[in-house]
């Protein structure tokens, strides 16, 4: 490499310790606000962090309109929009929208944005690095063929384990196509330049696919502690949606396929008996007009279905709740990922109740001490730990105290800085050493 670049990347790494970083970051996502999944929040308010810190970001996105596949108000799909956000400047280019479900039309949504965003991406200045974030790794592909395009390094976000995870949920069954994409997978990883991992598990997995340990840093999710804190129930909501002088365990995110919620419906009924307890379900999700449905045909009324709300909204709506439920589907798959709601659950003071495979979330919650954790798919496990909750004072206090706590430890501003380090080594040519950069 020649001295200049090693000296200007030595006084951008200088530069960015002091917080004065003037770093070129083109990141694609899907994802992003208005959207408030957990991919577009991560991606926004670590970015957020980013321009106060000097740097300079584009977001390559798309029009928003995830999960239910159509436009929110105000948006059109137009081929090319521009927007600044919080300092951000956002790219939305044009896709073939289609809702969070079934395979095909999903796919095209997938491909469109592969094809547009490496279009958005070459119409903006040189940037010093593309990053590119999953799920779908369809976004990884186009910020690997866009910096090949521009001579700059390419670092892929591991949010998901995708395609392991669309098998998992039941939207694709093993085939020469899922080969076909496994291998692609592979590739990416091996040209990127450094791997960022969202859990650890992520990264074992991808050791032992044959991906060197030292080009994957992990850098765990985590919650924005200035928006999030305890704060008294909002009472306009809680009487809107029938809570008052209820105990409620509160389930805030997306009612996709992962979730596997079936099973909070099947816990409710065997909760009939205790009119005190209500389970709150709130957000969209490709399973939501079905779960209503069930739950509607069931008589199930201590089962309330809110509307889907802004991200402003959340810490509002997680005022409400007394316990945060945690959901995923049974499938190995989903023991590798830490739901991001986890995070804001703790920053909110609330204890935490975790319906999952056992694995990288609950090692994560009983080391911390924050929850309890019940089997995934097991309704009358589930039933008893909300019983269990609802009953005993002093053990819910305890745990709320310890999550309150434990926020601290996994803020999003943490997380930022931890990739920003990722950034300057890979930027000064070491990111085959990308997981020393992180502090474990």
């Amino acid at each position: 490499m020649a001295r200049g670049k090693l000296r200007r990347r030595g006084a951008c790494r200088f530069l960015a310790d002091a917080g004065l970083s003037a770093l070129r970051i083109l990141f694609l996502s899907e994802n992003f606000p208005p959207e408030t999944n957990a991919a577009a929040t991560r991606v926004y308010e670590r970015a957020c962090y980013w321009v106060r810190w000097g740097h300079q970001v584009t977001v390559i996105t798309q029009a928003p309109n995830f999960p239910q596949g159509r436009l929110f108000p105000g948006y059109r799909n137009a081929w090319r929009r521009i927007e600044t956000m919080d300092g951000i400047r956002v790219v939305r280019m044009k896709t073939f929208i289609a809702p969070n479900r079934g395979t095909l039309r999903r796919t095209l949504d997938f491909l469109s944005f592969m094809v547009t965003g490496v279009a958005g991406g070459l119409g903006e200045r040189r940037p010093d690095v593309v990053v590119a974030t999953s799920p779908q790794f369809f976004a990884a592909v186009a910020g690997w063929a866009l910096a090949v395009m521009r001579r700059i390094p390419f670092i892929f976000e591991l949010g998901d384990l995708w395609p392991a995870s669309i098998v998992a949920v039941g939207a694709m069954r093993p085939s020469l196509a899922l080969r076909l994409l496994e291998r692609v997978e592979l590739f990416l990883y091996r040209r990127a330049a450094a791997v960022v991992a969202l859990t650890r598990a992520f990264k074992d997995n991808l050791v032992q696919r044959s991906i060197a340990a030292d080009k994957i840093a992990v850098v765990l999710n985590g919650v924005d502690l200035p928006r999030y804190a305890p704060r008294p129930r909002d009472t306009e909501l809680q009487a809107a949606w029938g809570l008052r002088d209820k105990f409620v365990l509160g389930y805030v995110g997306t009612l996709g396929m992962a979730h596997g919620l079936g099973n909070v419906l099947d816990a409710a009924e065997r909760l009939r008996d205790d009119t005190a307890i209500r389970f709150l379900l709130v957000g969209p999700g490709a399973e939501r007009d079905m779960l209503e449905a069930e739950a509607k045909r069931r008589g199930l009324g201590n089962v309330v279905f809110a509307p889907p709300q802004e991200k402003a909204m959340m810490p509002r709506v997680w005022s409400l709740c007394d316990v945060a439920l945690v959901h995923l589907k049974p499938s190995p798959a989903f023991a590798e990922v830490i739901p991001s709601k986890i995070f804001e659950a703790m920053a909110m003071g609330l204890p935490l109740l975790l319906a999952a495979p056992q694995g990288e979330a609950s090692t994560l919650i009983e080391a911390e001490r924050v929850g309890l954790c019940v089997p995934a798919g097991d309704p009358a496990a589930l039933a008893e730990a909300a019983r269990l909750l609802a009953s005993n004072d002093r053990l819910r206090l305890a745990l709320a105290t310890a999550s309150l706590a434990a926020a601290p430890r996994h803020s999003r501003e943490t997380q930022a800085r931890d990739m920003e380090r990722v950034l300057e080594r890979v930027l000064a040519g070491d990111g085959a050493h990308a997981a020393a950069a992180v502090q474990p």
